[in-house]
């Protein structure tokens, strides 16, 4: 029988079986060690006499019972950990010491042959025979898996108590060795953990060369987002798998087992670190509610419904324009137990909107609809100034006709002194939104209107992300339009967790800010996609990589760097330290129905140089036709232009 088929054929046997045999060889293993140990003792070949024969069985009769006692049958041998010696210790130990006890209670001085050495060599042998047979058990079972050329060589990076778990975990993975841990401590250099070595950070490059690393796993907690994105720009260039392991509080929590690694997403690698959501704010602004999500299939909207979804709402009122997204959005919610009500239109259709509200007696809106991408809205002004400015007004009449109780704008950062056409219709949306907030706080009606407003979200429909996805699949090139281009980036999870929890803190007419942490240059997203993918830059430093980055122009109505307001001096923290209030900008509130008249008519003129003429220009000439106090005549005000690139 070859090793192959033994393996096979102990695999195959029941448990029950498996067990019988262990302790078979546990009781011939025991009298064959006190038979050795007389035969080293009297240094001959030991022929025992009726007497010493008993006193030789009776060591495995009253040692199994005692491994019984304590597991020893219980382990799975394939899996077991070293720890288990100590166990086999404190078992071959008690046993040892029984037998001896009886042995030289029963026998005076040995009278009977039976000298005192027997019992330590005995005790020593038995934790070597009952140690050994179970790790050459597991050595053989494990044999397929063992070290061999078909395990994948990784590093782990960090040295705290996820790290350590995590190699615990992997000790009998079938596909990885961990061949060492990576720390920035210096002091911890040239130290061992569970037998792996713990090399310095500057080692990494010799690893790679001269064991062949193909994959780094992250489990430090220190490993911040900057930190995390210098690894993958270190590493990228040698092609290794850059894995990590989830947050400790999500393995405590249940989410994940300690050897569930997943790839580093471009998420990991953003200028900021998400705070958790508070329960509390989320629960105020939807438990027991009727809430309203325009836009429900969008890549915001859809992250609002799930937020939405965890904090048990009395109702969820669907508005989509988009029929097969509204059908996805709907069976997703349902799942949840709640009503679940998908309306099909546009937010352009007011007698619509009014028969939505009053049948479903909306309380929260939360308005997510809207033209987003800068390109296609420059290229298709008049519907975008349709949909974004006069949905938005349209949305904001009913609502404030059916005296809902909160009104959230979803609004961008390119709504900050707009050069696009999309970034101003975001900004008269704004404006008509604390416009009517305004009149709610001056009649001191029931009603909060607000605005939420932040920059990019990562895999959005409007995001660079998708697009620089798709390029690096088809084998590049990854396009850029600016070498220097900025821009804010979040997860579409933590920005509809935020926008939530914004809408407890907003009082009637505010604009609230999510800190979208230190702006990432393009650039730089694009080459740590590449990394992340497994692949190399091709530039002048690696003229072989497999991706070329190459600049195209910036296009209509791009900034080279966003910005997410326009006086910083002006904002204040909230309560939530991710969530920020701008300075309250009041003085063009009464101006905003003129304003949106004039915008009207020049739609409806049809002309779309005269409507973009009329949207970056009409705020300008309200302004200027407005009389200004001394303190605003001191200082130049451009909190309400969008200025027309």
């Amino acid at each position: 029988m070859t090793i192959n088929q033994m393996r096979e054929w102990i695999i195959s046997r029941p448990r029950r079986t498996k067990r019988l045999m262990l302790v078979t060889v546990d009781f011939f293993s025991l009298i064959f060690i006190i038979w050795a140990a007389f035969c080293y003792r009297f240094d001959k070949l030991f022929v025992p006499n009726l007497e010493q024969t008993l006193f030789m069985v009776a060591g495995p009769v009253i040692a199994i019972p005692i491994f019984v006692k304590m597991g020893l049958y219980r382990a799975v041998l394939r899996y077991l950990r070293e720890r288990a010696l100590w166990t086999i210790f404190i078992a071959v130990s008690i046993s040892s010491l029984i037998w001896v006890s009886l042995v030289f209670l029963t026998l005076s001085y040995g009278a009977s042959g039976i000298p005192r050495t027997i019992a330590v060599l005995y005790w020593l042998g038995g934790f070597c025979a009952v140690a050994g047979s179970r790790f050459a058990v597991k050595a053989l079972l494990r044999g397929r898996s063992g070290r061999g050329a078909d395990k994948t060589p990784v590093l782990i990076y960090g040295v705290g108590d996820a790290a350590v778990q995590l190699a615990d975990a992997l000790h009998n993975s079938p596909d990885r060795q961990v061949v060492g841990f990576i720390s920035d401590d210096k002091g911890m250099a040239g130290m061992d953990i569970m037998g792996l070595r713990i090399y310095p950070e500057g080692n990494i490059d010799d690893l790679v060369a001269n064991v062949g690393i193909k994959e780094v796993i992250i489990a430090s907690s220190a490993a911040g987002p900057r930190r995390r994105r210098e690894l993958v720009s270190k590493l990228g260039h040698h092609g290794l798998k850059i894995r990590l392991l989830p947050p400790l509080a999500d393995l405590a929590a249940g989410r994940y087992l300690v050897s569930h690694i997943r790839d580093i997403d471009i998420d990991d690698l953003l200028g900021r670190s998400p705070v958790p959501a508070d329960p509390e704010l989320v629960r105020e602004a939807v438990e027991g509610r009727t809430i309203l999500v325009t836009g429900a299939a969008g890549s915001i909207g859809s992250a609002v419904c799930r937020a939405i979804a965890q904090a048990n709402p009395r109702k969820l009122v669907l508005l989509e324009v988009n029929e097969l997204g509204l059908y996805q959005i709907e069976r997703e919610m349902r799942r949840h137990g709640f009503p679940v009500v998908p309306v099909l239109g546009t937010i352009t259709d007011a007698a619509m909107l009014a028969r939505t509200f009053r049948e479903h007696r909306i309380q929260t809106v939360y308005h997510c609809a809207a033209f987003k991408h800068v390109s296609l809205v420059e290229k298709n002004v008049m519907q975008g100034v349709h949909n974004n400015v006069f949905g938005t007004l349209a949305l904001v009449q009913e609502a404030h006709a059916a005296n809902i109780e909160k009104f959230v704008l979803i609004s961008s950062d390119k709504a900050v002194r707009p050069t696009s056409v999309m970034g101003a219709t975001k900004r008269w949306a704004e404006l008509i939104v604390r416009h009517y907030g305004r009149q709610l706080e001056e009649k001191a009606a029931r009603g909060v209107y607000s605005s939420v407003r932040f920059g990019n979200v990562i895999g959005s429909s409007g995001s660079v992300v998708p697009l620089f996805k798709e390029q690096i699949a088809a084998g590049g090139p990854v396009t850029l339009t600016d070498r220097e281009m900025t821009r804010y980036f979040m997860s579409v999870r933590e920005a509809a967790e935020l926008i939530i929890q914004a809408s407890t803190l907003s009082s009637c007419g505010d604009i609230l800010l999510l800190d979208m942490g230190e702006p990432v240059r393009i650039r730089d997203l694009a080459r740590d996609m590449v990394m992340l993918a497994g692949l190399t830059v091709r530039d002048e430093e690696n003229p072989t990589g497999d991706i070329e980055i190459v600049t195209i122009g910036m296009r209509n109505g791009e900034k080279l760097h966003e910005e997410l307001f326009y006086d910083p001096v002006g904002v204040t923290p909230t309560q939530h330290p991710k969530i920020l209030r701008a300075k309250p900008q009041n003085r063009m509130s009464a101006q905003v129905p003129a304003m949106l008249e004039a915008l009207r008519q020049a739609l409806e003129t049809g002309d779309e140089q005269v409507v973009r003429d009329v949207l970056f220009g009409e705020l300008q000439k309200r302004r200027d036709q407005q009389p200004l106090t001394i303190e605003a005549k001191l200082q130049p005000d451009t909190t309400d232009l969008p200025r027309h690139s």
